[in-house]
């Protein structure tokens, strides 16, 4: 059972993770919440934060690739605008601002 403060904590860091890098997490609340609900039970289960929507194979060094953020999730975003588990999203205004930066250097 995850509890409030598991959920707190891991949002927290996913949050955190999200400005620091400059993704955005779902805006959707209750997809978020799953998501995060997820996180935390796999840290509790497994030990380690397995993203939610990818299962550990037991092999500790593939499963490693998907201890969230996982290895994926970069090129997700880039290609698709999300993370596989919908938790990190492209931020709009960082996408406008390389647009912006790339026209400047043409």
């Amino acid at each position: 059972m995850v509890s409030q403060e598991d959920k707190a904590k891991t949002k927290n860091w996913v949050t955190k993770y999200a400005q620091k890098k400059g993704y955005k997490l779902n805006p959707d609340p209750e997809m978020l919440d799953l998501v995060i609900e997820g996180l935390a039970n796999n840290k509790i289960k497994y030990g380690k934060g397995y993203c939610p929507c990818r299962i550990p194979s037991g092999d500790k060094k593939e499963d490693r690739k998907i201890i969230c953020p996982c290895v994926y999730h970069k090129d997700e975003i880039a290609v698709d605008g999300s993370c596989h588990c919908d938790l990190f999203f492209q931020n709009e205004d960082n996408g406008i601002k390389e647009e912006q930066q790339n026209d400047s250097e043409d």
